[in-house]
């Protein structure tokens, strides 16, 4: 008799899935002409999942990229790994995407409002899956010259 998990499924989520995410694609590409303003602009990312989900670090040893070689400089990107946690109904994410919390729930980390992530790979699957997850990498702002 298989395995049903089925019954978990709303308690996980009702416990875990406490933030509203967005998960939409990137931005950018060509810029359009936009006649109520005057001005180009890029196009305005499709949202494809707006709901409940959670952001969780999956800090591993490995999360400073460095050049290997003393004569190099240091390479400017750090990795900062995180979970997206989704339902199984929320649609998978592509990788590059870009993943937000747009609210957080009472007592949240209000941090988590400020921050935006790049969809690393699809959805991990698995046959015994409560809830979706995809790993992510934050988005940091480049070091000013």
């Amino acid at each position: 008799m298989p395995l049903d998990l089925s019954g978990l499924v709303p308690v996980v989520e009702e416990l875990l899935l406490q933030d509203t995410i967005r998960i939409s694609t990137a931005s950018g590409g060509a810029r359009v002409f936009n006649p109520a303003t005057g001005e180009y602009e890029y196009e305005q990312p499709d949202v494809v999942y707006e709901g409940i989900g959670a952001i969780i670090s999956a800090y591993t040893n490995d999360v400073a990229a460095s050049t290997p070689d003393s004569v190099l400089p240091w390479v400017s990107e750090t990795r900062s790994r995180y979970r997206l946690m989704t339902p199984l109904a929320a649609p998978v994410a592509r990788k590059d995407m870009i993943v937000e919390v747009v609210a957080v729930h009472a007592g949240g980390d209000l941090s988590l409002l400020e921050r935006k992530w790049r969809v690393q790979d699809p959805a991990v699957a698995g046959t015994l899956g409560v809830v979706r997850t995809t790993m992510l990498d934050q988005i940091t702002q480049p070091r000013e010259a």
